[in-house]
C-alpha cells in the first residue's frame, strides 16, 4: 500500500493539456463555494452547518470556507495541486458523509444520487488531480523545470 501512495504522490506530471480545463473548473467551483460560505452564512455557511448537526459550526464553517477558497485557488493556478486535491477530497468525503448518507437513509438511493451529483463530480475530479498532478501547464511543472527537481510529498528530490 505504501508503494502505491509513493508512486501516486511522487510521480511527475505526464498529463495532457486538457487537464487545464479540469483544474480550472474544479478550482473555480471550490473557490465559489468557499466564498458563498461567507456571502450567505445562514444558507451555506454556519447556518447550514448548524442545520446538519456539524459540531462547532461557528468555527468549522469559516474553516471549511477558507480551505475551499485557498485550495480552489491553488488548483486553478496549479500550485501544490496534489496537496490541495487531498484537502478537498477530505472536504468532499465529510460533506458526503454528513449530508448525503443521511439523505440516503431517509429518502432512498435515487433522491441521494440526484442531490449528490455535484459532490461525486467534485470528489472524482479531485481524485484525478491527486493522481495525475497539475499537468504541464501549471506552476508546479514550471517550478520543477526551473529547479530541476521532482515533486515529492512534502519535499523535493533532485533528479539525476
Amino acid at each position: 500500500m505504501n508503494q502505491l501512495f509513493d508512486r501516486i504522490l511522487n510521480s511527475p506530471d505526464r498529463s495532457p493539456a486538457p487537464l487545464v480545463l479540469v483544474r480550472a473548473i474544479t478550482g473555480l467551483v471550490f473557490l465559489l463555494e468557499g466564498i458563498l460560505k461567507f456571502v450567505s452564512p445562514e444558507k451555506l455557511g454556519v447556518g447550514r452547518f448548524v442545520k446538519i448537526g456539524i459540531p462547532s459550526p461557528e468555527v468549522l464553517a469559516p474553516f471549511v470556507g477558507v480551505v475551499e477558497i485557498a485550495c480552489g485557488l491553488l488548483i486553478v493556478f496549479g500550485l501544490l495541486t496534489r496537496f490541495a486535491a487531498l484537502a478537498l477530497i477530505i472536504d468532499m468525503l465529510v460533506a458526503i458523509a454528513s449530508t448525503k448518507v443521511p439523505l440516503l437513509l431517509h429518502s432512498g438511493f435515487w433522491e441521494m444520487a440526484h442531490e449528490a451529483r455535484l459532490d461525486f463530480a467534485m470528489l472524482a475530479s479531485s481524485c484525478v488531480l491527486l493522481v495525475v498532478g497539475a499537468g504541464r501547464h501549471s506552476i508546479d511543472a514550471w517550478l520543477r523545470k526551473r529547479l530541476g527537481t521532482q515533486q515529492s510529498w512534502g519535499m523535493t528530490v533532485s533528479q539525476e
